[in-house]
């Protein structure tokens, strides 16, 4: 029996700002055109990529639509010579940016990264990069993806299961402090002295300046957050102790 899509994307992000936005977007697009059976879903994902790829889409829409291309059977060589032929139409720098993600999606995997992968298309927003700059205030595996660097800076903070940031204080002279969104997995987030705080979707979490705390991922789920910069004069990071291990699992309920 053929696998039925759905989709709860519009209604989950845009149920209450935009609810026939959402309706058309999970109830037509996804569970009509997407279910329709004159083309099966392998060439449906093709024809997506393709049509996003001609419009010049980057963002995290593609690389939903080539996890799913690859989901529903698309090899390596068949996205390479997809790409490849529909850039000779619509343009060389659209093929090199699809090639850029396309490498990542069909990348030789450990289940780690299967697991990854999975958890990409589970969120709206990219996971994005290794975060080796930060690396040495992380135990475990994170991943950074910038969302805006203009006026606000936002970013995307990725967690592998029992990734954990170390103890630190955002400082400023005025202002400052930053504002934590969940935006997929689970997570906590603990001040000094205090019990922690479980982060699921949707979860925000406001830190004023010169507050010690520390946040990441549950010991068995990835977790994704949103850091926003709040506006300040003078502000710093300083980063202290990590959180050892019988910290972290008195946080996230593992014992002492």
């Amino acid at each position: 029996m053929k696998e039925k899509i759905t989709q709860t994307a519009g209604r989950a992000q845009l149920g209450n700002f935009a609810p026939m936005f959402a309706h058309l977007n999970d109830d037509v697009l996804f569970g009509e055109v997407w279910n329709a059976e004159a083309i099966d879903t392998k060439t449906k994902c093709i024809i997506t990529v393709v049509a996003l790829m001609s419009s010049g889409i980057t963002d995290s829409s593609i690389t939903y639509h080539l996890e799913n291309a690859k989901a529903h059977g698309v090899t390596k060589e068949e996205i390479a010579a997809i790409v490849t032929h529909a850039g000779m139409y619509v343009g060389w720098p659209k093929a090199w940016a699809v090639f850029r993600l396309a490498k990542n999606v069909w990348s030789e995997e450990t289940s780690g990264e299967d697991e990854k992968a999975k958890y990409q298309r589970s969120i709206f927003f990219p996971i994005g990069e290794p975060n080796d700059a930060f690396a040495k205030y992380f135990i475990g595996q994170s991943y950074l993806a910038p969302v805006s660097r203009e006026q606000v800076p936002i970013f995307n903070v990725t967690f592998e299961p029992g990734c954990r940031n170390n103890w630190h204080i955002h400082n400023a002279k005025v202002g400052g402090g930053q504002l934590l969104i969940c935006v997929g997995g689970r997570g906590f987030y603990q001040e000094w002295g205090k019990e922690p705080v479980e982060m699921l979707p949707g979860t925000v979490v406001n830190i004023p300046a010169g507050v010690k705390h520390w946040h990441g991922a549950a010991a068995d789920e990835w977790f994704s957050h949103l850091a926003v910069e709040v506006p300040g004069e003078g502000t710093s990071n300083e980063w202290l102790e990590a959180v050892d291990d019988g910290q972290y699992r008195r946080a996230v309920g593992g014992g002492k």
